[in-house]
């Protein structure tokens, strides 16, 4: 065999093998060193003298969030967690315990806001890291959790996706790579997260005046008589705010979240009425359905059955045709980019007559996770009347 041969040889090997080296330097480079303490979005430093591997989760939907991490197995960390997504997007958790059967193994503690939990039982499962959402920390400071979590020497780390979701979504995400050591993964996610955003920016900022914005939060969850629960500049409102536009809900808010009148909203004059539903198991729902495993034409139905409540009409946005709605839980969601890339495209239908947030959605979830994709209708505007 010639030398010249054997060079050959070795130059193509070196050219097959030496991506994979810089892949495999890459994330190398990201690898957390522990122990490890951080600033979490309370505030508080957090120190973790080791990569957890039996995790709490207070807010269910953030398994979403561990799914751009442990994208090999979400739930491979958890040994207790509240299971929001069953309750409130049950389409998304059939398709998740279908793919991951052993999650439903997995202890369902609540974890409520208000805090209501059974801690021996939390205890008793020796977690070393407790996640939980921002909001509900005074609730945990309230029952106790909080306090016995740090008397036992079990790190919690409070992360963000509803008090201010376009700074701090992305920040948590990179807490939890942090933590969890994928932070090549976190890295990959906030980089889209961020590009995608800044292209939101870049086509409103200019736009003056701001349009004027109601949303009216779970509409219909109650049944058709209610009207009209929204945010202030927290959740959707924050996110209304996010893409240049005025929530009207900020300005007329004692606090973060209640109701506003109809007789109010229609004297305020929308230029945009948004809604938000979902899927709830609730007798009373007449939300519109958003979500996996419906059809446009049920959307279309919900929205004219929410069309025709009384007074509903003589909302300007309304009779102007400028009605319009999407997944509820994108207000508190590691994926709420989508949430904005609709509320972008609902609020400047000219700036955004291309833009494709359904494309996003699954973007973000056949690229960053290995969750199964379902089909469904997440956003879209009421048909004219």
């Amino acid at each position: 065999m010639s030398r010249k041969f054997l060079e050959s040889d070795v130059l193509s090997a070196a050219r097959l093998v030496f991506p994979f080296l810089l892949l495999a330097t890459a994330v190398s480079a990201f690898a957390t060193t522990f122990p490890v303490t951080l600033t979490a979005s309370d505030g508080q430093q957090v120190t973790l003298t080791h990569q957890p591997q039996r995790v709490v989760l207070q807010d269910g939907r953030d398994i979403l969030a561990l799914a751009l991490l442990d994208r090999d197995d979400p739930f491979k960390r958890l040994v207790a967690w509240n299971n929001l997504l069953k309750k409130s997007d049950r389409p998304t958790w059939e398709l998740m315990a279908k793919k991951w059967p052993e999650a439903e193994k997995i202890v369902d503690m609540g974890f409520s806001d208000k805090g209501d939990v059974n801690l021996e039982s939390v205890v008793a499962l020796h977690p070393d890291l407790m996640i939980a959402q921002l909001r509900a920390k005074p609730a945990l400071i309230q029952s106790g959790v909080l306090d016995k979590m740090h008397q036992l020497g079990i790190p919690v780390l409070f992360i963000d996706t509803f008090r201010d979701p376009v700074r701090d979504t992305p920040k948590s995400i990179t807490q939890l790579g942090i933590v969890l050591d994928r932070e090549w993964e976190a890295r990959a996610y906030t980089d889209f997260y961020q590009r995608h955003y800044q292209a939101i920016l870049s086509a409103t900022r200019r736009v003056t005046p701001k349009p004027r914005v109601f949303i009216e939060a779970k509409a219909g969850l109650g049944g058709l008589e209610s009207c009209c629960f929204t945010h202030a500049n927290v959740g959707w409102g924050a996110m209304v705010e996010a893409v240049g536009a005025k929530n009207i809900g900020t300005g007329l808010l004692p606090g973060a979240t209640g109701d506003i009148s109809l007789e109010k909203v229609i004297s305020l004059k929308p230029d945009v009425y948004i809604v938000s539903g979902s899927q709830w198991a609730s007798k009373n729902n007449a939300a519109i359905p958003f979500g996996y495993n419906v059809t446009q034409d049920q959307v279309n139905a919900a929205f004219d059955k929410m069309r025709h409540r009384p007074g509903f009409s003589q909302i300007s946005a309304i009779s102007n045709n400028r009605f319009y709605g999407l997944y509820h839980n994108f207000y508190n969601h590691p994926y709420n980019i989508v949430g904005l890339e609709y509320l972008a495209k609902f609020i400047y239908p000219q700036q955004f007559a291309t833009l494709d947030p359904a494309n996003t959605w699954k973007e973000i979830v056949t690229r960053f996770t290995e969750v199964p994709l379902g089909e469904g209708v997440l956003g879209a505007q009421a048909p004219a009347k």
